[in-house]
């Protein structure tokens, strides 16, 4: 190999493919748990498009437990949502129910700037060329400004969207069925029309919504219309034109910033891993973005795999770990999918579909029905199955939001999983010494806390539990009641989602 060649190769554990807020949370999510990362991206420049403007309850949480809240500032937060275009409630309980809206662009700012600041290695302006899959490893190979670069890595995580490169190279089926009806979107800066919250006219379905900046995005779809196959975005005047048929307005004078278009093309890839080879995000699975459930399932993603794929680069993962990344998400993904089809018919249904929006009119207000779907949308209802491991109400759902009184101060949940690692939770004030000290060989991994409620009655935690393991994404692996926790189920579940202690671990690691 020439030597011009050799300042273009390099070699990483984990190799991310896209740039996008998934791609760019999992970059980071894998250097705070120690994995080396290079991420490539095709643009040479942040996106100035947002698209996505909705952050869910669990995906505030995400944030909040890496720290990233507080830089994100103070975004509008809206209680209500809605289920195919009907209004939905979405307050539950804890801190962030409801829709949180921040732009895209500024998501990926804020990943960004937290990815490379713990090390992550960001290259812009690179578009993957070839893959190939070997025993051992991961060859891949992008096109860049200064020439080719190519790149050896133990695995490929393909985060780069609904096309995805990858799926395309290395030939993964993306089973499902196309677009039978489609949106078009535009953000249009001078003009003056009213604002629409999912209207149903006689020719369709017209949104629109006025900006602080003065920015109106419009959104429309003519009833019985059939999708384009599209390359490149609609043009402005096909956006006005339908605008016009559904509303009577004239939107024509407006000066568009954005033009975008979706159909309700809905797919999902069979295994999100495949050997060596892993997805996330829209490469694994595309629907419409209806809710603003797209990009946080994605997010939802990424901080599911991360620490998972650090364990497996650096050795400690234990048997089925990396699996279980494949084993948990996939179905969530399916689940989202199948109430965003249900929600697409109620949206882009025609006269066909007014009994069954009809129906569900009177459904949605139900307490126990508004409840079950506010907590779907949102993630905060999603619990992992753990065979075996118990029945504590805790067990696989995530570690909710509790103010605490610990060792080092007050702190939070949320706040105890800002280095990454798992937590052994004590939350009788140190009580259960017993329990702790089984856990030290782990301490490279697992960080034990004793605590206390400081606020009891205004907990979201059930009355009683005593202790509790917790990954680094969140999600309970073991809990107990009361101070007699038994310290075997703890050190089973540690075996099970933590791998075998360090050789040189001992007590007094702790």
């Amino acid at each position: 190999m020439a030597a011009a060649e050799q300042s273009h190769a390099c070699t990483t554990q984990i190799l991310v493919v896209g740039g996008g807020p998934v791609g760019l949370l999992l970059a980071g999510e894998l250097r705070l748990a120690g994995a080396e990362v290079v991420l490539l991206e095709r643009r040479d420049a942040p996106t100035t498009e947002s698209r996505a403007t909705t952050l869910h309850a669990r995906t505030m949480e995400i944030l909040d437990a890496r720290g990233l809240l507080g830089p994100l500032g103070a975004p509008p937060r809206e209680p209500r949502g809605h289920f195919g275009g009907i209004p939905l409630d979405l307050t539950l309980p804890g801190p962030y129910a409801g829709q949180w809206k921040v732009p895209q662009t500024r998501t990926e700012e804020l990943l960004e700037e937290w990815a490379r600041s713990l090390g992550a290695d960001i290259r812009r302006g690179h578009e993957l060329a070839t893959l190939t899959v070997r025993e051992d490893h991961i060859e891949a190979e992008a096109a860049a400004p200064a020439g080719p670069v190519r790149v050896r890595a133990g695995y490929v995580v393909a985060c780069d969207g609904e096309d995805s490169t990858v799926r395309r190279l290395t030939g993964v089926g993306f089973p499902g069925h196309g677009a039978r009806r489609e949106l078009l979107r535009a953000d249009l800066a001078g003009i003056d029309i009213p604002d629409r919250r999912f209207e149903r006219l006689a020719g369709g379905l017209a949104v629109s919504a006025r900006r602080g900046d003065g920015v109106t995005r419009v959104m429309v779809h003519e009833f019985g219309a059939a999708p384009r196959h599209r390359t490149t975005a609609p043009d402005f005047d096909e956006i006005a034109d339908a605008w016009g048929r559904v509303t009577g307005e004239d939107i024509t004078g407006g000066t568009p910033l954005w033009l975008n278009s979706f159909g309700d093309e809905s797919r999902q890839l069979t295994h999100y891993r495949h050997g060596r080879l892993l997805f996330a995000g829209d490469a694994a699975h595309r629907q419409p973005p209806i809710g603003g459930q797209a990009l946080n399932l994605g997010l939802q993603d990424a901080a599911n795999l991360g620490w998972k794929l650090a364990a497996a680069a650096r050795g400690w993962a234990p048997p089925g770990l990396l699996d279980s990344y494949h084993t948990e998400r996939h179905e969530v993904g399916r689940r989202v999918l199948a109430n965003i089809e249900t929600q697409s018919g109620l949206l882009f249904g025609g006269v066909e579909s007014e009994p069954l929006r009809a129906l569900f009119g009177e459904l949605l207000p139900l307490d126990g029905v508004r409840t079950h779907l506010a907590g779907m949308i949102s993630g905060v209802d999603i619990r992992y199955g753990f065979d075996g491991t118990g029945d504590h109400p805790l067990l696989g759902a995530r570690l909710p939001q509790a103010a605490l009184v610990t060792d080092e101060g007050p702190a939070t949940t949320f706040a105890l999983l800002r280095a990454g690692r798992g937590i052994l939770l004590d939350l009788t004030g140190g009580g259960n010494t017993g329990l702790l000290n089984a856990a030290a060989p782990w301490a490279d991994r697992v960080r034990p806390v004793t605590a206390l409620l400081a606020e009891p009655a205004a907990q979201e935690l059930p009355p009683g539990t005593g202790a509790a393991l917790v990954r680094p994404d969140g999600h309970v692996v073991w809990a107990a009641h009361g101070r007699a926790a038994d310290s075997a189920g703890s050190v089973a579940a540690l075996h099970r989602w933590f791998g075998e202690p360090a050789a040189d671990a001992t007590p007094a690691a702790r």
